[in-house]
């Protein structure tokens, strides 16, 4: 007892207020119950050595409570380490491969070192139900849109160049597995004349692709049936797979090794301001974020992160990081009232074994059926899959899998287009989400009118993976030079969602 009275008096004597939170904890010792009620500052009024004789007596307390218990790993002052910092430059909410990339990005271009405190949180350690880790890993530059095309050269030239980007000293390089074996798209004779149309922009804007007849098809993959083909589209370059699991550990990796602080927590809520302002003909409640609260996992426990700016790359999940700052909670005719567009979309992937089936040669193929396939690694293994209908979209609420969906849907379009795999046997399987937007399938990248602090990166509706090298520059420009520079990206700034304007793009799988 006297070492806590001794303790309190030397606060009390401090020359600064101590301002931070209190502290209690209750201990059992023979002769009662001891409260110990303790606060600290982190003010930097205060003197180093007062500092200094609050630590000494700290471990001398310490030291004697193990004395007193020593089969006790009990401490009067635990300081939980995984907690985030109080305060933030950027605060990441999401730590899948965009969030990863964009933290990465941000620390490369920073003006010094340190310059900028930049905090990636996750509820998701392991991964278990991210999208980065459970999509098939493709990418390619076969896109209608110009600006999708010229974000998947962007990333194409990233990964075969990763180690100039994400190595660190004294780690492993990254490998990514990068399997160039392209995309190949197949059309009947009512998409003909649109793959045709894609083609010439990909042209245009770079793309190495080739369209081949039936007859060509068949010369170049002999194991294709060619029946309802009227064209194919073939990317002969920067086109193909990789490892998703690598490529979001190679920019965690990074980052971290540039100081991004990584936090495991879940953002419950937001401490936020509201001023009125007169934006698209009308009077709008617009917020600004001042902190955000992160929850530990497995715990009540939380802390408030105090920030300048907040970046929403939480995926599937990204409208609901909106909804806690009540966007979209106004009158529906109003702006305040529309929703951010972004909902978790379930899909399905079969791993399945053929040993007659395709051989080292085998594209990324994308059937006009919907139905797709890939090789995945050797021994005749392949993984596909297919999106359902709009109107048989399944129960997002979990990740199980439809099996007969592979049997009724998948495997007749798969033994059609490819008579071997009528004898394939399914292996295994997972599902995942697709960060889906609901009003064009296409990215949401930029700041929300309505949130004039938060910056958006999602909604990509699956190929937020192979744009993420790409994206992560992009946000990080927009951000720290006030603008895009790389590349123009504001065709998918959030105006189009406030005037409710979608920017469509013909292939989206």
């Amino acid at each position: 007892m006297l070492t806590w009275r001794r303790l309190h008096v030397k606060v009390r004597a401090a020359h600064a207020p101590l301002t931070s939170r209190l502290v209690t904890r209750q201990h059992a010792w023979t002769h009662g119950h001891l409260t110990s009620c303790l606060k600290l500052s982190t003010s930097t009024a205060l003197r180093k050595d007062f500092f200094k004789d609050v630590e000494t007596t700290f471990v001398e307390m310490k030291k004697k409570a193990a004395d007193a218990l020593p089969s006790s790993n009990w401490s009067p002052f635990y300081i939980n380490p995984n907690l985030p910092p109080e305060r933030a430059d950027i605060v990441i909410v999401g730590g899948g491969v965009m969030g990863w990339s964009i933290a990465y990005w941000l620390k490369k271009m920073e003006n010094s070192r340190n310059g900028m405190r930049v905090v990636v949180v996750e509820k998701d350690p392991v991964y278990t139900q991210a999208s980065t880790v459970l999509s098939a890993g493709g990418i390619r530059q076969q896109f209608s849109l110009p600006e999708n095309i010229l974000l998947s050269l962007a990333s194409a030239d990233f990964l075969r160049n990763v180690n100039e980007h994400l190595n660190v000293y004294n780690e492993d390089p990254v490998d990514l597995q990068f399997n160039q074996s392209g995309y190949l798209f197949l059309a009947n004779e009512k998409v003909a004349h649109i793959m045709e149309e894609n083609y010439h922009i990909q042209s245009q804007f770079g793309a190495q692709v080739s369209l081949l007849s039936p007859t060509q098809l068949q010369e170049r993959f002999p194991w294709i049936n060619t029946d309802g083909v009227a064209l194919a589209s073939y990317g002969l370059e920067n086109e193909g797979w990789f490892d998703p699991w690598s490529l979001l550990n190679g920019f965690k990796r990074k980052a971290i090794s540039l100081g991004v602080i990584p936090c495991t927590g879940k953002v419950t809520d937001f401490d936020y301001t509201v001023t009125l302002a007169h934006m698209y003909d009308q009077d709008v409640m617009v917020r600004r974020v001042k902190s955000v609260k992160v929850q530990m996992p497995n715990s009540p426990e939380y802390q408030p992160v105090e920030c300048a700016i907040v970046i929403n790359a939480a995926g599937a999940f990204s409208a609901k990081v909106t909804e806690m700052l009540r966007v979209g909670s106004g009158d529906k005719y109003s702006i305040d009232g529309i929703p951010f567009p972004v909902e978790p979309r379930k899909r399905y992937i079969y791993v399945f074994n053929c040993p007659d089936g395709p051989g080292l040669d085998t594209p990324f193929l994308i059937d006009y059926s919907g139905v797709y396939f890939r090789r995945e690694g050797l021994g005749g293994n392949y993984i596909g899959g297919a999106s359902p209908d709009e109107e048989n979209e399944p129960d997002a609420g979990n990740l199980d899998v439809d099996h007969d969906f592979f049997v009724e849907k998948v495997w007749p379009e798969l033994a059609h287009r490819v008579p071997s795999f009528e004898k394939l046997k399914v292996t295994s399987s997972w599902a995942g989400f697709y960060d889906y937007n609901t009003l064009d399938q296409n990215a949401i990248i930029g700041v929300h009118p309505l949130i004039n602090n938060m910056y958006c990166a999602t909604g990509f509706s699956g190929h937020g993976l192979q744009h993420s090298p790409g994206v992560g520059r992009a946000l990080a420009e927009l951000i720290l030079k006030g603008g895009f520079e790389t590349l123009d990206l504001s065709v998918f700034g959030l105006d189009r969602i406030m005037k409710q304007e979608p920017v469509l793009e013909r292939n989206i799988l």
